[in-house]
């Protein structure tokens, strides 16, 4: 029998990519084992590094090999060689993957410093230096889709480097991530090997609207909670069918463009009354890439439903969020409050995990004293 992430490619056209990534995941062959299984991509940020980091001694000979290597060495060089070598070897393991697809899928996510989000100019140098760093065709830099960040999106498709721009929430940043792409391709001489994903966030906006209904309390309210957030996805998915079938697109797709696919991310359930696929079952649908954490992924294993969903009830996602606006409930100041929160808990995630370096490093220093 096929599996659903299986199944999910091959009869709906939506891949699965992992939403995590460790060293001991691909040394150990575990991300070997999903690719086989059916995972076509993998995506990390700096709160997944952190937690990989802290969790386990898997990184200390490596630090302790940088450390010979330079004894001078800070930690955020060595978050850059640690994250660099494991994106490395797991764009290797995905390499089948990106070969087999012809360059749509088998990707790695790498992000740039989250305190670069404000920056466009910083961020194209930054992604430029991982981009050479890795080296491997099948990388995605993800670049946060701030305003800045559109500029620097632009730029870097203009360049040739795969983006994943992540931290999208509204349906109105979303559209203008596809003109930067457009407005992107078009300076770049040769398209045709590039790749682009846009991370639409899910969850974490039901957590955020759920809470203000429930303030509300009135049957109205309570009867949006849970909606929202694959209401505003919906809407996101149709305004990529209406750019990508536009003649802009098309005259792209001629010079050997592959369309820059939404991304479903923060797809894991918050909610535990919600049932803990809610956000895969509800968002099936063609040329969509959802990428889930590992519980998630299991549990869809175990027990997800699969049907073409993304474009039930359109009109309906419509009228829930005419109805929340109704209610006083402002979608585009959560959206822009969510996109300030999300940059911010990146920074933090990535700060603790340079103080999580420099302990260990202090630690490793100390036992080659002793």
């Amino acid at each position: 029998m096929m599996s659903n992430i299986l199944t999910l490619y091959s009869e709906y056209g939506q891949s699965v990519w992992l939403d995590y990534l460790d060293r001991d995941l691909v040394t150990e062959g575990g991300l070997q084992a999903l690719r086989e299984a059916g995972v076509r991509g993998v995506t990390s940020n700096p709160t997944i590094f952190h937690k990989a980091i802290t969790g386990s001694s898997d990184y200390d000979d490596s630090i302790r090999d940088l450390m010979q290597a330079d004894h001078e060495i800070d930690e955020r060089r060595i978050y850059e060689w640690l994250i660099v070598q494991d994106v490395q070897m797991a764009a290797d393991v995905m390499e089948p993957v990106y070969r087999s697809s012809e360059g749509r899928d088998g990707f790695v996510s790498l992000e740039v410093s989250p305190h670069l989000a404000y920056d466009s100019d910083a961020t194209v140098e930054a992604a430029r230096h991982l981009w050479r760093m890795v080296d491997r065709p099948n990388l995605m830099i993800k670049v946060p889709g701030t305003v800045p960040g559109l500029l620097a999106v632009e730029t870097l498709i203009a360049e040739g480097i795969n983006i994943n721009v992540t931290l999208l929430f509204s349906v109105a940043r979303y559209q203008a991530v596809i003109e930067a792409y457009l407005r992107g391709l078009q300076h770049n001489p040769d398209p045709a090997r590039l790749a682009s994903v846009t991370s639409f966030f899910i969850s974490r906006i039901d957590t955020r609207v759920d809470a203000a209904l429930d303030e509300i309390g009135s049957p109205q309210a309570r009867a949006l909670q849970g909606k929202i957030a694959i209401a505003n996805a919906k809407l996101a998915y149709q305004s990529f069918k209406t750019a990508f079938n536009s003649e802009r697109v098309m005259e792209q797709q001629r010079r050997g463009v592959t369309m820059q696919r939404p991304l479903w991310a923060s797809t894991g359930t918050k909610n535990p009354a919600y049932r803990d696929v809610l956000y895969v079952e509800q968002l099936i649908g063609p040329h969509t890439v959802n990428t889930l954490p590992a519980d998630t992924l299991d549990a869809f294993q175990a027990h997800g439903e699969l049907r073409a969903t993304l474009e039930e009830d359109v009109d309906e996602a419509r009228r829930r969020l005419d109805e929340l606006d109704r209610l006083g409930i402002s979608l585009a100041r959560i959206t822009q409050e969510l996109e300030q929160e999300g940059v911010a808990k990146f920074a933090h995630s990535y700060d603790e995990l340079l103080t999580a370096l420099r302990k260990k490093r202090f630690e490793l220093t100390k036992g080659y004293a002793t």
